[in-house]
């Protein structure tokens, strides 16, 4: 388990949709996709909730509804993160789940892939250079 709970995997995976969002022209394209994207990882249990169209990162249960909902354990977000996992991929073996259109997820990767160095920046700037170097 990489994170030491669940205000670790808010603060580094969640502070990327931050930052993606608020970014000039990236966060704009974002919006348009109209997803409300919902992450629940276990080890450590945790929920984020991105409503790309309005901009908000959410930490912990919410009322949104969300348009696409992905599980898996936290480590899976963290790989995804660092550009060492691919999610097509994750999805066929079973490693993250899905539920709702996918699809419209899948078309955000290539986007989503511009702000691995802004992750391991956050890792940086936080002490966690391990979470980085552990996955190699």
């Amino acid at each position: 388990m990489p994170f030491k709970d669940a205000s670790e995997v808010y603060d580094y995976i969640g502070g990327v949709f931050k930052v993606a969002l608020a970014r000039e022209g990236l966060g704009d394209k974002l919006a348009a996709s109209g997803v409300i994207l919902q992450l629940r990882y276990s080890e450590p249990d945790a929920v984020i909730t991105v409503d790309m169209p309005n901009k908000e990162v959410s930490a912990g249960e919410t009322e949104m509804k969300p348009t696409v909902v992905l599980t898996s354990k936290a480590e899976a977000g963290h790989k995804f993160w660092l550009g060492k996992l691919n999610l097509t991929v994750a999805l066929a073996r079973g490693e993250v789940k899905a539920r709702g259109p996918v699809t419209k997820l899948l078309k955000l990767v290539p986007i989503a892939s511009q702000l691995f160095p802004e992750y391991r920046r956050i890792l940086e700037e936080r002490g966690r250079q391990d979470l980085i170097e552990e996955v190699r």
